[in-house]
C-alpha cells in the first residue's frame, strides 16, 4: 500500500474544516477511513511522525582500521577510496574482500562531506537578453554519419545564445578561420539579428599563440586575437572575447548545448532509420530541421533576445581566405601547412590562392589554374604528375631519387607496369620508358592508359610506351560513332503556342 502523503493529509484537514464528515473528506484525499480517523485525532502530517534512524543495522567492516584511513585523508584528500582499500588489502592481507569496497566509498563520502576540505563551487551565471553569443567546436564520431556509403569525418560549429539557448550548428570540417566565420555567418543570418559580444575559447581560428604561451597562462594573459577574426566581428559589429587561459567553465553554455544537440541528432538518426545521406547538402538540412524543432520551444526567451539585439544589416562575407604564394622551382606552393603542385610554367609566379573550408583554387591572371580538394594537417601534400612529367621526360635520371616519386604512380596498374619494366640491368632506361607511358596518360586519358596496362599485365606481354599507344589507338578505332541526322526545326508548333496564348 502507498504511504500517505502530507499533500493527502493537508486535503483530508481542509475538507474537515468544512463540513466534518470524516467519510466523505477521507474519500476526497484518497486514504482510508481509519487512516483519515488517525491524521485527524493526531494533528500531525506523515513527515512530522518520521522518526529517524539513529543505529546502525550492521557493524562496520572498517571499524579497527578507520583510523589510518582518516589519517591518511587528513594528510592527502586527493587519495580515492579505491587507492586506500587498496593499501589496506596489502597491510592487512586476507582482512578485506572486494566486495566491500564500495562500503569503504560510502563512508569516506560521509567523512568528506562533514570534515573534509572544500571544494570548488559551480558559480551558475545571470545572462542578460541579446548580451553574447558564444561558439564552439564539437567532433560528431559518435553519430556515424556516412555520406553515400562513406563514413563523414566532421565536425559542428555551434552558436549558442546562453540567456534563451537558441542554437545552431554547421557542418565543418576544421575548426579553421573560414569553418569559424561560416558557422558564424549562417547562425546569425538565422536569426537576423546581431548580439552585443561573440565569445570563445582560445582555439587557434579565432587567436593565435603570443611568444611566451608559458608566461600566458601563469599570469593569466589571454592569446591575442587573429587579424581574419577581428576584421569578421567588425564586419557583423560584434565585440571579440575570449575565455580565460584554462577557465573552459567560462564557455559551459556551448559546451553543454553541444552534448544535448547531439542526443537530439541521434535520437533524429534513429527514428529516421539511416545514418546515410546522398550529399553533405542533405545532412546540413537534416541538422538544421532538428535545430529549428529545438528552437521552437523557446519562444519566448527567444522574442527577449531579438528585442535587444541590433538589426544584422551588412551582407556576408564570402566564405573562404585568399592567400598569396610564390611557385617554387618543384612546381609547388605552400598553403596552410600543406604542398600542391601548380603547372610547371608558373615557377617564378606568384599566384593568388582562395581557401575554401573543403577545397582550393589557385588563379594566376586572374584565371583558374588549379582547383582541387583541401588537405587537411599538416605537412601534406598533393602533387599531380601532370605539372611535371614533361621535366622528367627530358631527365629521367632524377626520377630515381625524386622527391615526389610516389605521387608518379597514380593507381596500382602503373606500380606493376613500373615494376614489370624495371630491372637492375635496365637502369635509366627503364625509369625512361615507364615517364613515356605516364606522359601518353598526362597527354591522353589516364583511364585508357590504365586499360591498356591491365591488357599488357594479363598477358604478360612486354610493356613499352609504343605497345600502350597502340593498345589505346586500336581500341578507339573499333568504336562506332553514330551519325546523326540533321533535321529542320518545326515551327508550326510554337506558332500554334503563339496563337493560344494571345487568345
Amino acid at each position: 500500500m502507498r504511504p500517505v502523503s502530507d499533500a493527502q493529509v493537508r486535503k483530508l484537514m481542509e475538507e474537515m474544516s468544512k463540513h466534518g464528515h470524516i467519510g466523505q473528506a477521507a474519500m476526497k484525499a484518497g486514504m482510508d477511513r481509519k487512516t483519515a480517523r488517525k491524521y485527524a485525532d493526531g494533528g500531525k502530517l506523515p513527515s512530522e511522525l518520521t522518526t529517524r534512524r539513529d543505529w546502525k543495522t550492521r557493524v562496520d567492516p572498517f571499524e579497527e582500521h578507520w583510523s589510518e584511513v582518516v589519517e591518511r585523508l587528513a594528510l592527502t584528500p586527493e587519495l580515492e577510496a579505491k587507492t586506500l582499500f587498496e593499501a589496506l588489502q596489502a597491510e592487512h592481507p586476507e582482512r578485506y574482500e572486494d566486495g566491500q569496497l564500495r562500503t569503504l566509498q560510502r563512508r569516506i563520502r560521509q567523512w568528506r562531506a562533514a570534515h573534509g576540505p572544500d571544494q570548488e563551487v559551480s558559480l551558475g551565471q545571470q545572462h542578460r537578453p541579446g548580451e553574447a553569443a558564444q561558439t564552439d567546436f564539437t567532433h560528431t564520431g559518435e553519430l556515424a554519419v556516412t555520406i553515400v556509403g562513406q563514413v563523414f569525418v566532421h565536425m559542428l560549429c555551434v552558436l549558442v545564445l546562453p540567456y534563451s539557448n537558441w542554437q545552431w550548428a554547421t557542418v565543418c570540417l576544421s575548426e579553421s578561420m573560414v569553418a569559424l566565420r561560416k558557422g558564424v555567418q549562417r547562425a546569425l543570418f538565422q536569426l537576423g539579428r546581431v548580439p552585443e559580444w561573440h565569445q570563445t575559447d582560445n582555439s587557434t581560428s579565432a587567436t593565435h599563440r603570443i611568444a611566451d604561451d608559458l608566461v600566458a597562462r601563469v599570469d593569466g594573459s589571454k592569446r591575442p586575437f587573429n587579424v581574419e577574426y577581428v576584421a569578421l566581428m567588425a564586419h557583423l559589429g560584434m565585440k571579440p572575447r575570449t575565455i580565460g587561459v584554462g577557465e573552459s567553465e567560462q564557455n559551459g553554455d556551448v559546451e553543454a548545448a553541444n552534448g544535448v544537440f547531439k542526443r537530439r541528432l541521434e535520437q533524429a538518426l534513429l527514428l529516421r532509420g539511416s545514418r546515410d545521406f546522398e550529399s553533405v547538402d542533405a545532412w546540413q538540412a537534416f541538422v538544421d530541421e532538428v535545430a529549428r524543432k529545438a528552437n521552437k520551444n523557446r519562444g519566448r526567451r527567444v522574442g527577449e533576445e531579438l528585442a535587444a539585439m541590433r538589426e544584422l544589416v551588412v551582407s556576408k562575407l564570402p566564405e573562404y581566405v585568399v592567400e598569396e604564394a610564390i611557385v617554387s622551382d618543384w612546381s609547388t606552393i605552400r598553403i596552410k601547412q600543406c604542398g600542391y603542385s601548380v603547372p610547371s610554367r608558373l615557377i617564378g609566379s606568384w599566384v593568388r590562392v582562395w581557401i575554401f573550408e573543403d577545397r582550393i583554387e589557385v588563379y594566376f591572371a586572374d584565371e583558374l589554374q588549379l582547383g582541387c580538394e583541401r588537405l587537411r594537417g599538416r605537412g601534406l601534400r598533393r602533387i599531380d604528375y601532370r605539372h611535371v612529367i614533361k621535366s622528367l621526360v627530358r631527365k629521367p635520371g632524377g626520377f630515381a631519387r625524386y622527391v615526389y616519386r610516389e605521387e608518379m604512380f597514380p593507381s596500382v596498374a602503373f606500380r606493376r607496369a613500373y615494376d614489370a619494366i624495371q630491372t637492375p640491368a635496365r637502369g635509366t632506361k627503364g625509369d625512361l620508358e615507364y615517364l613515356r607511358i605516364l606522359d601518353l596518360a598526362a597527354s591522353t586519358m589516364e583511364a585508357d592508359v590504365t586499360l591498356a596496362l591491365e591488357v599488357l599485365l594479363s598477358e604478360t606481354a612486354t610493356i613499352t610506351a609504343a605497345a600502350v599507344k597502340a593498345l589505346i589507338v586500336s581500341t578507339s578505332d573499333g568504336i562506332d560513332v553514330p551519325m546523326l541526322m540533321q533535321s529542320a526545326p518545326d515551327l508550326a508548333a510554337y506558332d500554334e503556342l503563339l496563337t493560344q496564348a494571345a487568345a
